[in-house]
């Protein structure tokens, strides 16, 4: 299935969290001189004019980061999110979104490669004029499950996954975490970032649970769910989103606690929102 179309969620509190969590896990892998390699399995049109058709149907943006872009107050974290948000947007008003592929490019280092996927015929060309002539980046039309078995190891042996499908269909749950199993396969020692809706909670604790044991049988060290619900599970649609991140940053779950804990009086409705800081398996001390 390919009906889904990121523009008419562009900048909603679900990127928020996605894309907060990607500057800050792009940041940590910044602080080694050695290259890295960041893969996006599906990578959308890069950019998203807010002004645009699909943007103003649902107008989800307003209650996301045009609620928050202009805050002066907001943990470091947050603050180096949200100037890449205003740096995309020049000195003027919030009119474009920058997606995953476009708020990575500017901290990529001329020695850093990225490997964008994108399946979507329409989107994949959109995508490729955007990075028309950047030598960093391959693009592909591509499933990017797949990509976790063909593009790893990277030959720079550092780096980050994002996987953010639409879940679309149910099985998309399942199929991250087969493809997760292929990665660590491949690269047990990278980061992966896997982002998810919270719609059915029993649906999410499997997933979760299927993510945990792939990632202890794959070597890897540790995982973290960072999830935020705005509202309560019990009522009708996404009430929240989250990340899990495996193998995050030393001091990650700290920065995300701050984070979370400034977003959600901003954004959540009415005052019943919910934060998760939750370890699924943690390296082992000493």
């Amino acid at each position: 299935m390919l009906s889904y179309r990121h523009a008419f969620h562009a900048g909603n509190f679900a990127d928020v969290l996605k894309h907060m969590v990607l500057v800050t896990l792009i940041q940590s892998l910044r602080r080694k001189e050695t290259p890295f390699f960041y893969l996006d399995t599906h990578a959308g049109i890069g950019s998203y004019d807010l002004q645009a058709a699909m943007a103003r149907k649902t107008a989800e943006w307003q209650a996301g980061i045009g609620v928050i872009w202009q805050a002066g107050d907001a943990p470091p974290v947050v603050a180096d999110y949200l100037a890449q948000v205003r740096a995309f947007n020049g000195e003027g008003e919030l009119r474009r979104y920058p997606g995953s592929p476009l708020l990575v490019r500017p901290l990529l280092r001329d020695k850093d490669r990225m490997r964008l996927c994108e399946l979507h015929p329409r989107d994949i060309e959109q995508l490729q004029q955007v990075f028309q002539g950047e030598r960093r980046a391959q693009l592909a039309r591509e499933d990017g499950f797949a990509a976790l078995k063909s593009a790893l190891p990277p030959p720079q042996r550092r780096g980050l996954v994002l996987i953010d499908p639409p879940y679309e269909v149910k099985t998309d749950y399942q199929t991250v975490a087969d493809a997760l199993q292929q990665g660590l396969k491949r690269f047990a020692t990278g980061m992966y970032a896997v982002w998810y809706p919270v719609v059915d909670r029993a649906q999410i604790e499997r997933m979760l649970r299927r993510i945990r044991d792939v990632a202890a049988d794959g070597g890897a060290k540790s995982v973290l769910v960072v999830e935020q619900c705005l509202r309560p599970d019990e009522q009708m649609g996404m009430s929240g989103s989250g990340m899990v991140v495996i193998n995050p940053p030393w001091q990650f779950d700290e920065q995300m606690r701050a984070a979370l804990d400034w977003l959600l009086p901003r954004l959540s409705e009415d005052g019943q929102g919910v934060n998760r800081l939750q370890w699924l398996m943690a390296e082992a001390a000493g």
